[in-house]
């Protein structure tokens, strides 16, 4: 990234008239906003003690898909960053995914009240304010909480997955693959988590233990410490989670009819005590896009920008598996036309392969009570671009509602580092009444559609009516896996592991779990999977 003495010493056309006068540090920072195409209002320039609403902070539209970081300690303002982006972004036509945690975005559909609050940071920034409310559709995780429910099924969530959901290891997971491809290969099908617990309790059962030993050093302990987390995990109320109707994620790229974007805010609110479940549930969101949309290149605007709240979670205890397929999602989805927004408190949360695909930076306010802060604080410094702020003590003198910002610039470059008093939002600054929450669900044209879960017959059903049936043939039987084994020397027989690996099926689900990222992908990065007759938009 270029420092401050790159930056041009004479204000571009866009920049006002009156900013000629500004300080010249602060006349270079802003020539860097000065951007001539669609752009979003983060706020105003702040230097030496001062907001000097002449030098206004942006980010251009067209460079939303190259990802982003919002961070910053608690109680900092991130939440209304992310509401104030989201509504730029609705007014411009570009839908937005929320993480509700806190249970206070929901009033970004209903407009603001107007205060001496409001007012007096309209007035030190240079915002017209004015009340709006803007289109918005509420969901639940599981319909827990307020919303349309959202669901996954056990076969569309993947083996990479529910491996994190479930806290297992790297040979665990592995092993979960293996049991994913053996219902594929009987066509037993896995909708909800009474399916996949009824196979693993199948491979592990007297009848099954044959079947156990034909699916590629499948250990029945191993299949046992599935099966025993399988059965803590619903325990604990995570059956709702999966199951039919599955949501299709399309629905997250609509417009309303004035052509502006509908903002998607899924409440967690009522599950942020399972902070490994709501945070995976969120990467499988993601992740079935990448699945489903096509290639854009290049876009004026992006098609969607999603914001990845407690993103730290995300990569707590994470499996190698599952950092290789976040990178690589963030890398290759940006071409599709979806931008991501990782929210979180520190760029150290982050990790650096993932850090460094995210151009635009908003980082509030940090703490340095301890020396763990004060070390977050230092790494923190390190990830921005040499400026001639002190950043160390900038970081930790912002104020709520104040931020340190670099964007790319509509070239892709790197803008020069900013602290930033940022706009207050138009819309309501914390949550609608309840009643007004359940109306505006009850009256979606998708409650119908999702409301009501449905269990059909699956594996579950098939294994209960006939214990025979995980021994039946599905897409591929032990011949066909054969004819598809390399040779071995002398003609001898390949093993049954070797068949398994050898498959087709195998292979492709093995590219799915990270063991040849980068190459053509079956069952998308993550090893999610959609079934044939779902919703496409």
């Amino acid at each position: 990234m270029p420092d401050h003495e790159t930056m041009p010493s004479t204000p571009a056309p866009e920049v006002s008239a009156r900013a000629a006068a500004l300080p010249q540090e602060a006349l270079k920072i802003a020539s860097g906003y000065a951007f001539s195409g669609p752009a979003l209002h983060l706020g105003a320039l702040l230097w030496d003690g001062r907001c000097l609403p002449d030098a206004q902070i942006r980010v251009p539209l067209s460079m939303l898909n190259r990802h982003g970081l919002v961070a910053g300690a608690t109680g900092t303002g991130k939440t209304k960053t992310l509401q104030l982006i989201a509504e730029q972004l609705s007014a411009q036509g570009v839908p937005v995914f929320l993480a509700d945690i806190k249970g206070d975005l929901s009033g970004i559909a209903a407009p603001g009240r107007a205060d001496a609050r409001v007012e007096g940071r309209a007035g030190e920034v240079g915002q017209r304010w004015a009340p709006a409310g803007f289109p918005a559709e509420y969901y639940a995780l599981g319909g827990i909480g307020r919303g349309i429910p959202v669901r996954a099924t056990v076969t569309g969530f993947g083996p990479v997955l529910l491996s994190k959901v479930l806290r297992l290891n790297r040979t665990q997971e592995q092993s979960l693959a293996l049991i994913f491809h053996y219902a594929d290969s009987k066509g037993l099908e896995l909708i909800d988590l009474k399916d996949l617990r009824a196979v693993v309790a199948y491979l592990t059962s007297d009848e099954g233990r044959q079947e156990l030993r034909t699916i590629g050093g499948l250990s029945a302990a191993t299949a046992g410490v599935i099966l025993r987390s399988l059965t803590a995990f619903e325990a604990q109320g995570a059956s709702g989670f999966f199951g039919e109707p599955e949501f299709d994620t399309g629905e997250l790229l609509r417009t309303d009819g004035d052509g502006r974007g509908v903002v998607s805010v899924l409440e967690l609110s009522a599950v942020q005590d399972r902070p490994q479940l709501f945070s995976t549930f969120l990467m499988w969101l993601l992740a079935d896009l990448f699945h489903d949309l096509p290639e854009l290149g290049d876009v004026d605007k992006p098609r969607l920008v999603f914001f990845l709240d407690e993103a730290h979670l995300l990569f707590d205890d994470a499996s190698e598996a599952f950092l290789e397929s976040i990178t690589q999602t963030v890398r290759l989805i940006r071409s599709k036309g979806v931008g991501v927004f990782f929210v979180t408190q520190t760029p150290k949360d982050v990790p650096a392969d993932v850090l460094a695909q995210l151009g635009n930076r908003v980082q509030h306010a940090l703490r340095a009570f301890t020396p763990d802060d004060q070390k977050a604080l230092n790494a923190t410094v390190k990830t921005f671009p040499r400026s001639p702020y002190d950043l160390e003590e900038v970081l930790t003198g912002l104020g709520t509602g104040e931020a340190v910002v670099t964007v790319l610039s509509e070239k892709g470059a790197p803008t020069p580092v900013a602290a930033t008093r940022l706009r207050a939002p138009e819309s309501l600054m914390g949550p609608v009444g309840q009643e007004a929450l359940d109306r505006a669900v009850r009256e979606s044209p998708l409650y119908e559609r999702y409301a009501q879960a449905v269990d059909r017959e699956s594996a579950y059903e098939r294994l209960e009516r006939d214990p025979q049936a995980g021994r039946g043939r599905g897409a591929k039987g032990p011949d066909e896996m054969r004819d598809a084994a390399p040779a071995r020397r002398g003609g001898e027989e390949p093993s049954m592991v070797e068949q398994v690996v050898g498959s087709g099926i195998f292979k492709s689900l093995a590219r799915s779990v990270g063991t040849q990222v980068g190459r053509e992908i079956t069952r998308s990065l993550f090893g999610t999977a959609r079934r044939s007759g779902r919703r496409r938009h």
